[in-house]
């Protein structure tokens, strides 16, 4: 009787859809809908668009692909159902006119039969990966566009999520749960990449400037902590970001120009009536003209150059399933000239240091490809392999009080270049039991030499100099087992191996989701994680009397911790939910000074250079917190959330005292709300549509810990000299930062065009950001973080 009925609603919609609205601002939407588990296609599911009289929808062919065309532009909802499966529902997606709005759509088989439980819709803020039972949140790329302040940044976006914040207003490090920025793991399609920031420096995972493209992104998975086993490598948090695939029907094209510079991207089918796409994005830095105009972007007189390039091909085969073809890659370079500055101005510049010329340049790049096969209707696998390289060379010369002229002090030029290969392979049983088996290697390839000037000894010293390469071997086994659709178990193991001091890591996982209702539930997860050190770090060099050299830091073990969460979610209506977790995290085998000393390796950032040379896995520590989250997704035009963190974040060096991190803010509360508003004509015959949007934030934080400044020996060294005997024993005064953006666009019938103004700091409070030694007054002095930074964007789609 249920098959009778889906049948006849499904050719009611059909019919209904030919005969849908007839206004000329319309738009395409298609797509694809696939089992979760096992990727094969759903064949006659049904597509329903939602809050539309008469019902408009269509069923999926034999490929699970449906097509809904001349839709309205503006907000859109579809529904899907099929026998057997939890009903999916998408919500507020934003159709423009110039650009087809393409949706896969994944459906999870009901553990009972439909006669005997009510059919519910999944729900807004369920993750992708649902392997992931807490401390995730899966997030679309609207919302980095939307939220004030974000920048078109997918870390900055995160930063107004529970239990993260960032390091400081320049950089798009985030600090999660009080770790250290370096223990993130950014993972691209399913491969572990290198630091995806311009400017970056190797062994950290932030920067000024973000290479990832938002406008190739697809909805992808934030973690902040005791994740899956299907994740190594990592102890604070993961990005798991999907690029999408092109238009396979349609050429469409992109231009743009903001912060993250000029733009330019192409899609559309290669080969017409098999699906295959490919997708292409181009940036170059527009910092040359936001100087220009008098912006302070916190580099002082230096400028920033910057490109990168971004591509994605997709090509489906009847027999040898789906290849894909992708990259990621860009090149950057600044020079902060203190010998050439500029005397009569004062310019605050977050990357420098008086008396100092610094010359940087990196480079960063990864290509993957990936294949993959449904082997049967409960089984598919998926094989990945490429390259990555990183490369950073950074100069910098000391440049005299007296004559202004600059002497060779430091030079250092890394290169990362890595051959990786992973595997997995999927197994559904049932609808209770899925199970996943994956394996990862990678051959890291090194060059690095790093050299300083030794004063005492009036010449250079060698710290690093290595060309060399060694393996890192993961593997895992993922379960999922539903005790009922109520009750899910997600147990797992993760194994990792690395080759040059064959230090190893088991690593259990655990988590657990039980619903209490269709609007309550309660989930705990533990997971056991580690990471290995910065290749740097393995390779230092102490020199010995006789002028050899030896490695005392090569055999070091990894950095691991034991990860515990407990969370509650309810939701008050489909679009109103509260969220809260607690965790507890105990740090070891953290990186210290085999003399006693307050050094820890959880202190590092991502700018951190020098580190002591001789280091053992003794230092200790512990993260506990309450988050808090209230949200109203969008709905009707508003959206608002709330986010709430209570955190401690302590350490151990090996002299065995107790001390605050860098990173202990102890508190950060977020507050962002957003309106849009249709201003068009309701005529059917209407040449254009408008939009407006107003989005808004407010940011009030516990302030940066800092080490005060040793004023005596910064008058001897005529530089900042801190009291490392008091290591973050200070605490700057709290955060506060409100931004606030207004776009605007216009939809005529083939072109979409977006115009906005996002303006950080619209206060121009002024937040602390370090202090320093100021060679000309011989006292401290405070430096601020970033004042009132204007940023404007426009956007064109054809």
């Amino acid at each position: 009787m249920n098959k009778l009925k889906i049948v006849f609603i499904s050719v009611v919609i059909i019919i209904s859809c030919n005969k849908i609205f007839s206004q000329n601002i319309t738009q395409t939407i298609k797509g694809q809908v696939i089992e979760k588990q096992t990727l094969a296609p759903l064949p006659g599911a049904t597509v329903i668009l939602l809050e539309t009289d008469p019902v408009v929808g269509t069923i999926t062919d034999i490929n699970g692909y449906f097509t809904l065309e001349n839709v309205p532009v503006g907000r859109v909802s579809l529904q899907v159902r099929f026998i057997g499966y939890h009903t999916a529902t998408l919500n507020n997606l934003n159709l423009i006119s110039a650009k087809e709005l393409i949706v896969n759509i994944e459906m999870e088989e009901k553990v009972l039969k439909m006669d005997e439980i009510v059919v519910s819709a999944t729900r807004k803020g369920e993750t992708m990966n649902k392997m992931s039972t807490i401390s995730t949140r899966t997030f679309s790329i609207e919302e980095s566009q939307r939220f004030a302040g974000a920048m078109n940044d997918v870390s900055r976006m995160a930063a107004n999520y529970a239990g993260v914040c960032t390091s400081n207003d320049a950089l798009n490090d985030i600090v999660i749960r009080g770790n250290s920025p370096s223990g993130l793991l950014w993972q691209l399609d399913g491969v572990d990449i290198p630091n995806p920031n311009h400017f970056g420096q190797l062994g950290a995972t932030g920067g000024p400037v973000s290479m990832l493209n938002n406008n190739v992104l697809s909805n992808s998975d934030f973690m902040t902590g005791a994740f899956p086993a299907e994740y190594g490598n990592a102890l604070s948090g993961v990005f798991d970001l999907r690029m999408r695939n092109g238009n396979y029907d349609k050429h469409e094209f992109l231009g743009q120009v903001g912060f993250n510079g000029f733009e330019l991207g192409a899609e559309g089918p290669i080969f017409k009536n098999n699906n295959s796409s490919y997708l292409i994005n181009y940036r170059y830095s527009t910092m040359g003209v936001m100087q220009a105009i008098g912006i302070d972007f916190g580099t002082g007189t230096a400028l920033p150059n910057y490109q990168d390039l971004t591509f994605k091909f997709n090509f489906l085969t009847k027999k040898i399933g789906k290849i894909s073809i992708f990259g990621l890659g860009g090149i950057s370079d600044i020079n902060f000239l203190y010998s050439e500055r500029d005397t009569t101005k004062d310019d605050e510049n977050f990357y420098a240091y008086d008396n100092r010329d610094i010359l940087s340049k990196s480079k960063m790049g990864v290509i993957g490809v990936s294949h993959t096969l449904i082997i049967n209707s409960t089984t598919y696998s998926k094989l990945i392999v490429g390259a990555s390289v990183m490369f950073n060379e950074n100069v910098v010369d000391s440049v005299s009080t007296v004559t202004n002229i600059p002497r060779p002090y430091y030079h250092s030029n890394f290169i990362d270049s890595r051959i990786f290969g992973n595997f997995y392979i999927n197994k559904k049983i049932n609808s209770q039991n899925n199970f996943r088996i994956g394996v990862d290697v990678k051959r890291i390839g090194m060059n690095l030499t790093d050299s300083v000037y030794d004063a005492s000894k009036d010449r250079f010293v060698t710290m690093v100099d290595n060309n060399d390469f060694t393996y890192l071997y993961e593997t895992y086994i993922q379960w999922q087992y539903k005790l009922s659709d109520k009750l899910i178990f997600n147990p797992g193991i993760h194994y990792q191996q690395l080759a040059l001091n064959n230090s190893n890591s088991l690593e259990p996982r655990f988590g657990i989701k039980w619903h209490l209702s269709n609007t309550q539930s309660l989930g705990f997860a533990y997971g056991l994680h580690s990471i290995s050190q910065p290749l740097t770090v393995y390779f230092k060099q102490v020199e010995l009397p006789d002028l050899n050299f030896f490695l005392p830091n090569k055999n070091l073990d990894f950095t691991k911790s034991n990860h515990f969460v407990l969370g509650y979610d309810i939701y008050f209506n489909k679009n109103l939910r509260f969220k809260t977790e607690v965790y507890y995290q105990d740090i070891f085998h953290a990186l210290v000074e085999q003399k006693e000393s307050a050094y820890s390796s959880l202190n590092n950032n991502s700018f951190t250079r020098f580190s002591p040379d001789s280091l053992q896995n003794t230092g200790t520590g512990y993260n506990y917190g309450l988050e808090l989250t209230f949200e109203r997704f969008l709905d009707k035009g508003l959206y608002y959330l709330f986010t709430g963190s209570l955190y401690e974040s302590k350490y151990r060096g090996s002299d065995g005292v107790l001390r605050n991190t860098a990173f202990n803010g102890n508190y950060v509360f977020n507050a962002l709300a957003g309106k849009e508003f249709e201003l068009s004509s309701r005529k059917q015959n209407a040449k254009h549509k408008k939009f407006i949007t107003i989005d808004a934030k407010i940011t009030y934080a516990g302030g940066l810990r800092y080490t005060p400044v040793d004023v005596e020996e910064s008058m001897k060294n005529h530089q900042t000299e801190l009291d490392e005997t008091r290591p973050f024993s200070e605490q700057f005064d709290p955060y506060f930062r409100a931004d606030i953006r207004i776009g605007f666009r216009l939809d005529g019938k083939k072109v979409s065009q977006e115009m906005a103004i996002d303006i950080r700091n619209v206060t121009n409070h002024k937040n602390p950001y370090m202090m320093m030694f100021n060679n000309t007054t011989g006292e401290e002095e405070m430096i601020n973080q970033l004042g009132i930074f204007p940023i404007a964007q426009y956007r064109i789609v054809f």
